[in-house]
Parts: C-alpha cells; structure tokens; sequence
C-alpha cells in the first residue's frame, strides 16, 4: 500500500498538465542518462534480505550473548560428574616406639541414606535449570530481533516516503521556477516551493540516520559487522493477535520464566533430600596390619568402626534452609503466573488495538488521502487552485503515509511485548 502511494504521488506531478513547467526535470533526466554509468567495482554491495523467520533463525544461531549462555552446558555436565564421585580412602602410615612398632591403617568413608544419589539428583536439577535460563535466553533474543527487525522495516518506510515527497517537492520547486520565469506564477510561489524542498532533503536525511541506526542495532543482533547490508522484507500491518484466555494459557504452559522457575523449585526440593540424607551420619571403616610386637607376635591386624555421633550438630538447620528456600521459589512462582497472566491480557488488548488503528490506515485512510490528492491535482490542473494548495495536500499526504509507517511499527512492538510477556513465541 506505501509503495503504490509513492508510485501513485509520482504520477500526479508528472501529468499532462504539468509537462510543461517540469521540463527543467526532462532535461536533467536527458542528462542523467547520458552520463557514464558507474563501474561495477564501485557499486554498493547488494543488501542481505530477510524475512523476520530468517533474522530470528540467523540470530538464535550467531548471537553471542545466547552463545555465552550455551557455555553454561559443559559446566553443569562438569558439576554433574563431581556430584558423582566417590570418597577416597585414607592410609595411615606408623612408626611406634611402643608395641607393635609399625602400623598401615586404611580408612573407607561409606556414604549411607544415599547422599551420593540425591547430589547427583541435586546436580541433574541444576543442569535442568540451566537449559532452562538458555531457553531464557533464546526468548529473549529473539524478542529482540522482533523489535530490531521492525525498527529496521519501519525506518526503511520512512526513509521511502522521506525520499518520495523529496523529488515531489523538488519537482514542484522546478515547476514554480519555470511558471514564475514565464509571468504565470508569483515570485512567492517558488520562493515557498524552494522552502518545502529544503525541509524535505532535511527530512530526508534524517530518515536515512535513523535508517542506518536501525540498520546497526540489527546487524549487532544478527553477529555481523555495524552498517553491514541489510534489508527487513515484510508488512508492518500484518500479524494475527491471540484471544485473551488463548494467550494467557499459551504463556500459563510455555512461558520460559515459568519454565525456569519450575526447574529451580525442583532443584531445590533436591536440595532438601539431600539436606535430609546429610543428617545421617557416614561410618568409617578401618583396617590395620601391625608389625613388630615380638615376643607375642611378628604380624597382626586390627579392624575399626568410627561414627560420628549427633549431639552437638544435627544439620537440623541446614534442612530448615533448604525447606524455607523452596518454600519462596514456590511462592515466587505462583505470584509471577498472576503477573504474567495480566501482561498478557494487558498486551493482548494494546495489541488489538494497535492493529485495528494500522488496518484503519492501510484500508480507510490512506485510500481517502489519495483521492484527495487526485481531486486536488485535477483542481491545479483546471487552475482552480494555486501551487500553494496543492503542496499543502502533498504534504497532508505524507503525513498521513508517515503516521501510518508509525501505526505499522506501533502495532509492531505491542506484538514485541505481548511475546515478551508470553515468554514464548508468538503462534
């Protein structure tokens, strides 16, 4: 719809009517193509164009931030294999002055109430979580290149239209030129078209800074080089809005802050069997080969038991800890579903909203600017009206096809953050 109201402002000044005063523009065409082309060699490179599935696919496997957190994986893998180890016995070697004379004892700690299992358990738990914070991650990352993708659109729109009233105002300062030089038009007329074409080039150039910064903060998403080619395909106004109650469950079993939770509490409940098993104490068991206890003998042995007894730390206080955590990981995650399932319903309704304004434009005002811009070109073209008029409805046009470059991108970013209150993709 942009594009064929840039195409269809271009044809009203260039009508049969306006032949006349804008062969100063035939003749710089003329020119134009006469000149020599441009060697190849110095031709921009030719932008990477994507669609928002593309940039999200691109980013998920180039990001470094999500690539940092993948890190995370070969640590929990390391950690789980602590969790599995085995303690080592201990030998103690002797040199008495008393009977027996020398003494070797080993000592075997023996791990009871299953400590070794639940720390791996415990372990397990944690790795779980991390993946959980990875996918924490990818959530994130790819509502950001949402926002970045559209930033990116939006700019490129802009710049379009910036750069269409551009040679629009500069056809029409070309026009005023020519009818003032041959008595047809006032010295006012040119003199206020030669205004509007200068706030047009700075209106121009702007677009383009921001085109370039929208352009920067996507290639940063995207691992590739600031300023780097690129180019957003799609429609700002496209994109379906959930029902309510569909979102809000949707968020309810797929939202990764949720998920995330839901593997800490978990881990912790981990944590309490393992604080509980650590209140049993750990015999150890020992055997020793004694030498030099002559006259009663040469050789012997001994065997012992030792187990630590409970009496003054029973570990009680670290199972409260461990119990009381869990207790708050539960507590946090209930409240964060009722939060989650009113940014959803708030979301949900901005978006509705957003949408139907960025319908509105694209179906209903955008067609009606046209048509007056048509009425208004015929009514310069009888000389029913001035230049004056006629610029005053080019630029009541753009301001409408920029306002609804503005509708596109807000209903853009209330989808950015009904999928960032979900938590997940949107569908």
């Amino acid at each position: 719809m942009l594009s064929s109201s840039i195409v269809r402002a271009h044809r009203l000044l260039s009508g049969s009517a306006l032949l006349g005063v804008l062969a100063g523009g035939a003749v710089a065409a003329a020119l134009a193509a006469a000149a020599p082309p441009v060697p190849a060699a110095d031709a921009p490179p030719a932008a990477l164009s994507l669609s928002l599935p593309q940039a999200v696919e691109l980013a998920l496997a180039a990001n470094r931030t999500l690539a940092a957190a993948r890190l995370a994986r070969p640590i929990a893998g390391a950690n789980l294999a602590v969790a599995g180890e085995r303690p080592n016995p201990d030998l103690l070697l002797e040199k008495l002055r008393e009977t027996p004379h020398e003494a070797a004892t080993l000592s075997l700690p023996i791990e009871t109430a299953g400590k070794r299992d639940r720390r791996i358990a415990a372990a397990q738990a944690d790795a779980a979580s991390g993946e959980a914070e990875i996918a924490r991650a990818a959530a994130a990352t790819r509502n950001q290149v949402r926002r970045a993708f559209f930033a990116l659109l939006a700019a490129q729109r802009r710049a379009a239209e910036e750069q269409a009233s551009l040679e629009l105002a500069e056809r029409a300062a070309g026009a005023a030129r020519a009818r003032f030089e041959a008595g047809a038009a006032p010295r006012l007329d040119a003199l206020q078209t030669e205004l509007a074409a200068a706030q047009a080039s700075n209106d121009a150039e702007s677009a383009r800074g921001l085109l370039a910064a929208a352009r920067s903060q996507l290639d940063s998403l995207l691992d590739r080089p600031p300023q780097a080619a690129i180019a957003a395909l799609g429609e700002l106004a496209t994109g379906a809005v959930p029902a309510t109650e569909t979102a809000i469950a949707g968020a309810l079993a797929g939202s990764a802050d949720l998920a995330l939770l839901d593997r800490r509490i978990a881990g912790q409940r981990a944590k309490v069997a393992l604080a509980r098993a650590q209140q049993v104490p750990n015999p150890v068991v020992q055997g020793a080969i004694t030498h030099g206890a002559e006259p009663e003998f040469e050789w012997g042995w001994r065997a012992g038991l030792t187990v630590t007894l409970p009496i003054f730390t029973s570990h009680r206080a670290e199972v409260e800890v461990e119990q009381a955590t869990l207790a708050q990981l539960v507590a946090e995650r209930e409240a964060s579903a009722v939060q989650i399932a009113g940014a959803v319903a708030a979301a949900v309704a901005q978006a509705a909203v957003a949408q139907r304004q960025a319908l509105r434009f694209r179906d209903e005002i955008l067609p009606h600017a046209l048509e007056v811009e048509s009425l208004a070109e015929d009514s310069y073209r009888a000389g029913e009206t001035g230049l004056v008029a006629l610029l005053q409805v080019l630029q009541s046009t753009r301001d409408l096809r920029l306002r609804a470059v503005q509708a596109g991108l807000d209903f853009q970013v209330a989808l950015a953050d009904l999928e960032q209150a979900l938590g997940a993709p949107l569908p």
